[in-house]
């Protein structure tokens, strides 16, 4: 029969190792057991004052309680600290807002929220840090719909001014892809400190508003509200990073310099994040090579870099230095090295960091490490052994689309019509990237010949109102940036010149042996331009024909993109890069490829 922990605890006082606290009862007064538990770090010497304090009686008393179950939650015990909570005659919302808060901190935002929930069944009113906990917990999930019920009751109960409140609410909006929401939130506070503003800026960052973001740090700057943060710079730089935008990046490293904040962890890790994600591997490796002694996450920082790079081997060079460092991995860590191998190809050592996460680090592999395993197998055209993994892993929506995502692009590439069929269908299923489920699908179609069913997956995406992402990409001069989209040339900037030049460089790639639009080349990839569209005309070589018409002649071109790059555009990237003897880098949605004197830095392994 299951006892109570008080019960449990009574059987504990005979133990021989509480001996001497049974002898000094003097000792227990409130204060002492509260200072006790303040200090507390070991789970041992929790259960043995808690012992103590039922004996004593101090128990029923809910401050102390409430003392003992946040030393509970500190030590990581959520479930003797929730045990503790049922056995409370009274909890208060003290009691309430501490499990939620420990159960967040265990990683069980869910949770915290039904406890919310149950509270307000009760007849204890939540406080402004009960409402900022559940809040929190919704801002993890995303729980839109949820945010916005509590954010119902905060204006109910007169929280809306609070501080503290508001700013976990644009900072719950921001995360739930509602901006318009977070600055509502934002702009009916009357005072703002340095969090709020920081919330705000953040929650542009996260949602690739760069513009807005930049515009309210200056906004900030200029109010005279105090100096920026670690916290603000590193959200201002987030935000460079998503848009590509090198010289903002840069400049915002200026201000970092000058805000004594250049060797601040969490500022130098968005340095280099900033400078991976915009096409600066030199920038990136300068800050990381400055860092004394660098933290686990910017080792982690500088190993999914040089993945992305298709540096494979330089990403599991720093783990292995990581780990000789006594660093102790993360499972982010995993996705980098496990990516590291993918992108170079690199299948049995893959597997045996694989199968090193548990036995050597003890780090249970997640969907998302199995996800790089298929796409591992799925690169060298193991698709039966990819097929089988990807069955049997379990996986939720988010997880899902991106593990039938990848097993579906494999399929395209090896022509396995059976297998992207199959991952199609389990795509389209999680409600997420249907277009791109149908659009592969319909290329692996047009790969294998099977022009009926090309036109039947087409006529059934137009009925059911399922349009492609029109491919687009960007690039950066003289703080300005230029957007540009594939088949497009009305909007395109000086786009007779461009034209032009792209003309007379296909002329000369054709003298080199190229041969544009060729079978396997014209049937693009899901995260590519429609079959439709003129391969000579897709964004990013628009993107080059204008960089090059803009920029002197050597200069490093860096060109984003929001799909992935076909193989006939990257085949055209190494013969230009030669005969024009200039340096491009191109950002996909997968990866960064350096095109140099004629190859790439991904080895055409992508």
């Amino acid at each position: 029969m299951k006892r109570s922990l008080n019960q449990i605890f009574v059987f504990t006082l005979s133990s021989p190792c509480l001996s001497l606290q049974n002898q000094l009862p003097s000792f227990h007064t409130k204060s002492h057991f509260i200072q006790t538990l303040q200090h507390c770090n070991d789970f041992e010497s929790a259960i043995s004052t808690h012992s103590t304090c039922l004996k004593t009686g101090y128990l029923s008393d809910t401050f102390t309680s409430n003392h003992l179950m946040n030393c509970y939650t500190r030590l990581h015990k959520t479930s003797s600290a929730h045990k503790l909570f049922d056995e409370l005659h009274e909890p208060n919302v003290v009691s309430w807002t501490s499990l939620m808060a420990g159960y967040i901190d265990s990683g069980q935002p869910e949770v915290a929220i039904k406890l919310f929930e149950s509270m307000h069944e009760t007849s204890v009113v939540p406080n402004d840090f009960t409402f900022t906990t559940a809040i929190n917990a919704c801002a993890i999930l995303a729980d839109h719909k949820t945010g916005r019920k509590i954010h119902a009751r905060v204006e109910i109960f007169g929280y809306s001014s609070n501080l503290f409140v508001s700013s976990s609410l644009v900072d719950m909006y921001g995360k739930s892809n509602d901006v318009d929401e977070s600055r509502k939130v934002f702009d009916s506070v009357c005072y703002r400190n340095i969090v709020s503003w920081t919330s705000m800026i953040a929650a542009y960052a996260q949602n690739a508003q760069t513009k807005d973001s930049l515009h309210l740090f200056g906004e900030f700057i200029r109010s005279a509200s105090g100096p920026p943060n670690d916290f603000m710079l590193a959200s201002v730089i987030n935000a460079c990073s998503s848009s590509g935008r090198l010289l903002l990046g840069k400049v915002m490293h200026g201000a970092v310099i000058h805000h004594g904040y250049d060797s601040n962890e969490v500022v130098a890790t968005s340095l280099i994040d900033m400078y991976a994600k915009c096409g600066s591997l030199d920038y990136c490796n300068k800050m990381f090579q400055r860092i004394a002694d660098p933290s686990m996450i910017m080792y982690t920082s500088m190993i999914v870099a040089s993945a992305k790079y298709g540096r494979g081997k330089v990403s599991l060079q720093l783990f292995k230095k990581m780990l000789e460092r006594g660093l102790k991995p993360n499972c982010v860590t995993f996705v980098g090295v496990l990516h590291a191998c993918s992108h170079s190809g690199m299948i049995d050592e893959g597997m045996q960091y694989l199968n090193s996460m548990y036995e050597k680090h003890g780090i249970v592999p997640q969907a998302k490490h199995y996800t790089c395993v298929v796409d591992m197998l799925g690169r060298t055209g193991r698709l039966d052994e990819a097929y089988k993994l990807a069955n049997s892993i379990k996986v939720y929506s988010n997880d899902g689309a991106l593990l039938w995502g990848t097993l579906l692009s494999a399929s395209r590439v090896y022509g396995r019509v059976d297998i992207a069929s199959e991952a199609s269908k389990n795509l389209i299923e999680t409600n997420s990237q249907v277009a791109a489920a149908y659009v592969m699908l319909s290329n692996t179609y047009a790969v294998t010949g099977k022009w009926d069913d090309v036109h039947r997956l087409r006529s059934k995406m137009k009925s059911r109102g399922v349009f492609k992402e029109p491919g687009c990409s960007w690039v950066e001069i003289k703080d300005k940036t230029y957007v540009f989209y594939s088949g497009d040339t009305s909007s395109c900037e000086r786009g007779s010149e461009v034209l032009s030049l792209l003309k007379d460089l296909e002329g000369r790639m054709k003298k080199s042996g190229y041969v544009g639009g060729s079978v396997g080349l014209v049937f693009i990839d899901v995260e590519e331009e429609a079959k439709e569209e003129m391969v000579g005309l897709h964004s990013e070589r628009l993107a080059l024909g204008f960089s090059l018409i803009s920029l002197p002649k050597g200069t490093t071109i860096r060109i984003m993109k929001n799909l992935r790059m076909c193989r006939d555009c990257h085949e055209a990237f190494k013969l230009i890069s030669e005969i024009v003897e200039s340096d491009f880098i191109v950002r996909d949605i997968n990866r960064f490829h350096h095109f140099r004197n004629g190859a790439c830095t991904c080895e055409d392994f992508w």
